[in-house]
């Protein structure tokens, strides 16, 4: 496989990729193309090299820095903007997993919490339904706490641990 394949099949594949830990396609994919880019892309690069437009290629760069895995990266002389990947891969999966908690585990909690405060109706029904959604609001709180206590630990071996156990 040729290098501007093999380039274009990790960009496209972490495009699918990206729509599965909760940003879209284009999003993921411009992220792919900065983490293999050797140096700093202005937005033009990035429009040219995944044809997008303008409007797309801004609002995707301020969500991946609003996520705090890219940054603007300023050139002397330069009048444009350009922007750079994080380069640390266990950082990159600290940020992740800290936007994804914040995204959605906090969202679902706060769901949880609410739904199983449910007042006693008497009802066999009603009981089942608070005391399993009571449980799941367990379970995912603490799960959300211990991913906390991972994510805020920046030693790369727990990083690495948790991708072992992922597999």
């Amino acid at each position: 496989m040729e290098f501007d394949q093999a380039k274009n099949k990790f960009i496209q594949t972490w495009g699918a990729l990206g729509t599965q830990w909760g940003i879209n396609k284009t999003m993921a994919q411009i992220h792919a193309l900065l983490m293999v880019s050797p140096e700093a892309l202005s937005m033009e690069d990035i429009m040219g090299e995944l044809y997008i437009s303008r409007g797309n290629a801004s609002m995707n760069l301020r969500a991946l820095i609003d996520w705090g895995i890219i940054f603007k990266e300023y050139k002397t002389g330069e009048r444009r903007e350009y922007f750079v990947a994080e380069s640390n891969i266990d950082e990159l999966a600290r940020k992740i997993a800290k936007e994804r908690s914040k995204r959605e585990i906090k969202p679902t909690l706060r769901v949880l919490q609410e739904v199983s405060s449910i007042e006693e109706t008497g009802s066999t029904e009603a009981a089942h339904f608070k005391t399993k959604t009571a449980e799941l609001y367990e379970f995912v709180s603490r799960a959300d706490s211990m991913l906390e206590k991972i994510t805020d630990y920046k030693e790369s071996w727990i990083t690495k641990t948790i991708m072992k156990l992922m597999k």
